[in-house]
């Protein structure tokens, strides 16, 4: 394996970092006292990666078994008990703990515990998970066929299981 092609190679460096402190409000308030924060969006990083903190609040549950086709999906606990499914079997993850999926690799995760909770999820390559973050929430009250076009559009495949 080598490093990929230079992608800035017009001279010296520049000033362009992002800095975001670690008090700043949320992009998303979510149901049961959960929160989104958009750290590092696709389009930040010119479509490189998308890295988000999650909060979910006490018993939040989640989203049920799935697998994206396009994005792998990495998950860093911070606080709390998360309950992560790698395709095989649910594990409750602690902070420092780390997940891995890979593109097509069946997922989920929810906090059923009585504390809340929050994580990392990093997208990579970069997509524009901020609509489905936004919109997500709604889509249980849409028509079956509207609802699965959004879950087709943002590379989101249910098992059903």
């Amino acid at each position: 394996m080598s490093y990929p092609e230079s992608v800035y190679t017009p001279g010296a460096g520049e000033i362009s970092a992002r800095y975001r402190p670690a008090d700043t409000a949320p992009d998303l308030l979510t149901r049961g006292g959960g929160s989104t924060h958009y750290l590092a969006t696709s389009e930040s990083t010119h479509g490189e990666f998308g890295l988000y903190r999650i909060t979910m609040g006490p018993k939040a549950g989640g989203p049920a078994e799935h697998f994206h086709r396009s994005i792998s999906e990495s998950f860093f606990v911070l606080d709390g008990t998360v309950r992560i499914y790698d395709g095989e079997r649910w594990t409750d993850a602690t902070a420092g703990d780390f997940l891995y999926v890979p593109q097509g690799g069946l997922h989920a995760f929810r906090n059923d515990s009585e504390e809340p909770a929050s994580m990392l999820l990093l997208f990579t390559p970069g997509a524009p998970r901020e609509e489905y973050f936004e919109t997500v929430g709604k889509v249980s009250d849409w028509p079956e066929k509207e609802r699965a076009e959004f879950f087709i559009k943002h590379d989101t495949h249910w098992t059903g299981r």
